[in-house]
């Protein structure tokens, strides 16, 4: 009998997850101000709609392939018992780590523009895997529509020193971006709590650092959940 979590209506069942989903959680374990990043994730786990575990290589895992594939094991049995409640939960870059974890809960992986092409990742991992890409401006958008992807990041929208970028796209032109495709955008980049209301015709966002390193985690999300769809926050 093969995995219930890999049929087609489960499939479906996380694509509609997906398009109903409002808040992207970027987690990057150094972002966790020195806090104990699986203490800090489980505040977040049911504040959040899509998870992207994206490490850096340490001490105990070698390389980029082994730290991705040893913290996505710990996100998805974090993620465990939430159940159906629990965010959907990818990858950045390793297509390779995606297709080891698809069968213990893993959804599938998110691409930048310099990462396997989509077509190709695509035939790795099957149908039934999510996976996202990484714009950065209208055309990148526009041809993102003939690939076989589920949904795109866009930005940075403002800057970020997450990546090392000094100036943003604006809220404006995530905007613009949303309405030029039918897949679910996540504008990306340097946005809190002082500027997601910018968003809120877009109604998604990813965010790191803003909730990894708050005082409050699951408070934050909360807020940030509230201005993105045109509320005033918790």
């Amino acid at each position: 009998m093969g995995d219930p979590s890999t049929t087609p209506a489960a499939a479906e069942a996380r694509r509609e997850r997906l398009r109903a989903a409002r808040l992207y959680l970027v987690f990057s374990p150094h972002l966790c101000a020195g806090r104990d990043p699986l203490a800090v994730l489980e505040r977040l786990l049911p504040e959040v709609d899509l998870l992207q575990v994206r490490v850096k290589p340490d001490g105990a895992a070698p390389s980029e392939a082994a730290a991705t594939r040893d913290w996505t094991r710990r996100v998805l049995g974090l993620c465990a018992p939430l159940g159906a409640d629990a965010p959907l939960v990818v990858v950045n870059d390793r297509v390779d780590v995606a297709r080891t974890l698809l069968a213990e809960g893993c959804a599938g992986v998110h691409l930048g523009q310099d990462d396997m092409p989509p077509a190709a990742a695509r035939e790795l991992l099957g149908p039934q895997a999510l996976i996202g890409l990484s714009t950065h401006d209208a055309a990148q958008v526009v041809r993102a529509g003939d690939e076989p992807v589920d949904y795109l990041g866009f930005g940075p929208v403002h800057a970020t020193a997450t990546k090392g970028y000094t100036r943003g796209l604006g809220s404006e032109a995530a905007w613009v971006a949303a309405q030029a495709t039918h897949l679910p955008v996540f504008p990306i980049g340097g946005i809190d709590a002082l500027n997601a209301g910018e968003l809120e015709d877009v109604g998604r966002a990813a965010v790191g650092a803003a909730l990894l390193a708050a005082a409050d985690p699951a408070r934050a999300a909360r807020e940030l959940r509230a201005l993105l769809a045109g509320g005033a926050g918790a």
